[in-house]
């Protein structure tokens, strides 16, 4: 079904493209890429290219914060056994416990890069989410502590003399040679092409939830480097674990807004259009329970009531608490005439964070030489089958860290040689008839939504499998010349890969609930599922 995947998606010739030449080259300027640069050697040069501005990540919409062992009260064991817990028997145990003990010295880290965390009294004000055993979660203005973050982190990099960055410059392809990445060819609006040639390269893209039509997701999270690390070898694996947030606001017109986890944190209710608080019905834990099993739990509650979404519900609350705490959904709610301190706040589950993605290893390096990664573009056995909440900024932080200090000791090993390497790829006759990009996008959106959302089943995702071959035949093989056609082919591929890798999995777990195949099967399903493109 992969088969007719292209190498490189667009033509270029060597003397006909400008070449730019730097030690490290980063793709994505989230909290991932940007705590990965602060870890290069100040010796080595270093680009950062991000597809949008700095800021337009999914890093910067995080609204709970960053899990960590903070309180004297609370054990690095019982973070330990929450993020197993809520990984559903996938968790590599090792990966857990270096990131949860890493935590608090990449949490102090951002302190003295001058983020400004919530505090009551001169101390952190941590909160608490779904799966967490303890308050443990730093947050900042109130519900919205990754843009408070990366705000913080994106003024420490770019004081740093070293580095540069290409804002607004899409990453194509990454350039393989002798079996190893040898950079990225990327475009910009003013440029046009260049190749982008480093001794290491760190993919640190983000997440896939456009590939849905109900996403938490900004509109940069295309798939991206899902897509050109498959393109150019590197394997991924996990690709059946989209986690999916069970609050999304719902409300006709309006963007699919978060609305995190720390409301029912803080202890807001689900409540079902009849009023009816069913959380219990479902799990002893409640609206606390991990976010596989409230997305479930609402979707079925849904198809009770015969409504198109469920409700949080404040109004039992201190309404000067819920005001303090969540400003920014606040505001938001009511630009719709919505008081969340007295209305309810409609909701239901969307695409919200990719699990799956590039194989790493503890230190970030990809099965391609010369590639490392980082961020919720990996799979690096943190999540499992399921993300504790608050411990994706987290994994970005402490594998940022670990894959910019490897590759710049790889980097500081390597000679000065710059040799360009003899890469070109002819282009294909024009196509004669046109394409509709906007239809096809909405169709695969839609498509992937009914058939590889909450809810699972093998005849479905077989049919959106034939829809999805069909369209890649004659869409994975034109040579665009704008990110509209790049990102359409991204993300087709992506969602081939998971398509096949939901397929494969024939059990429920985690994230990924299977309707013809309910039950759990540690037996024959305790194991990852991997794909790599033959080259």
């Amino acid at each position: 079904m992969l088969s007719i995947t292209p190498r490189y998606l667009v033509p270029f010739h060597p003397k006909q493209v400008p070449h730019y030449f730097t030690d490290v080259l980063i793709i994505g300027g989230g909290l991932a890429g940007m705590r990965a640069a602060n870890a290069i050697d100040p010796r080595l040069s270093v680009v950062i290219v991000t597809k949008d501005v700095a800021r337009q990540s999914n890093s910067n919409y995080a609204q709970g914060g960053i899990a960590g062992v903070l309180d004297p009260e609370d054990r690095f064991e019982d973070h330990i056994a929450d993020t197993l817990t809520a990984g559903a028997g996938l968790c590599d145990e090792q990966v857990v416990e270096t990131v949860v003990r890493d935590a608090p010295l990449r949490i102090h880290e951002l302190i003295q890069w001058g983020t400004r965390f919530d505090e009551q009294s001169g101390e952190l004000l941590l909160g608490r989410e779904g799966g967490h055993s303890h308050r443990r979660i730093v947050h900042a203005l109130g519900d919205a502590t990754g843009k408070e973050v990366m705000r913080a982190v994106i003024d420490h990099t770019r004081n740093l003399p070293n580095v540069q960055i290409w804002e607004n410059t899409f990453t194509i392809d990454l350039l393989t040679h002798s079996d190893a990445c040898r950079g990225a060819l990327v475009w910009n609006a003013d440029h046009g092409k260049t190749y982008l040639w480093a001794k290491q390269t760190i993919l640190c893209t983000g997440g896939a939830g456009q590939v849905y039509r109900e996403t938490t997701n900004p509109a940069v999270a295309t798939a991206d480097g899902h897509a050109v690390a498959y393109r150019a070898g590197a394997e991924l694996r996990d690709m059946e674990f989209m986690q999916f947030h069970p609050t999304v606001l719902y409300i006709a017109g309006g963007a699919r807004s978060l609305i995190t986890e720390a409301m029912r944190g803080e202890g807001a209710w689900l409540i079902d259009h009849n009023g009816h608080r069913f959380m219990a019905e479902y799990d002893p834990r409640g609206e606390l329970a991990p976010r596989d099993i409230v997305s479930q739990a609402i979707v079925a509650q849904m198809e009770k009531t015969r409504w198109p979404c469920v409700y949080l519900d404040l109004s039992h609350l201190d309404p000067q608490l819920v005001r303090r705490r969540f400003p920014g959904i606040a505001e938001s709610c009511a630009q719709f005439g919505i008081d969340i301190t007295k209305d309810r706040i409609p909701v239901r589950p969307g695409a919200h964070y990719m699990i799956g993605g590039v194989t790493v290893d503890e230190d970030g390096r990809t099965t391609l030489p010369g590639l490392w990664a980082a961020g919720e573009v990996t799979s690096s056995g943190l999540h499992g089958a399921n993300r504790l909440a608050s411990n994706s900024l987290l994994e970005g932080l402490v594998y940022g860290a670990r894959a910019g200090e490897r590759a710049s000791q790889e980097a500081l090993s390597q000679q000065d040689d710059y040799r360009v390497t003899p890469l070109d790829n002819p282009p294909l006759p024009e196509p004669t008839e046109p394409l509709d990009l906007a239809d096809i996008r909405n169709s695969l959106t839609s498509l992937m939504w009914r058939a590889a959302g909450v809810r699972r089943s093998g005849v479905h995702m077989a049919e959106a499998a034939e829809l999805i071959d069909n369209w890649q035949r004659y869409v994975a093989n034109r040579q665009f010349s704008d990110p509209r056609g790049w990102e359409l082919q991204n993300m087709l591929l992506v969602a081939q890969i998971m398509i096949a890798a939901a397929i494969a999995r024939e059990e429920s777990r985690g994230v990924h609930l299977r309707t013809d195949f309910p039950e759990t099967d540690d037996r024959n399903w305790r194991r990852r599922i991997t794909f790599k493109r033959k080259l």
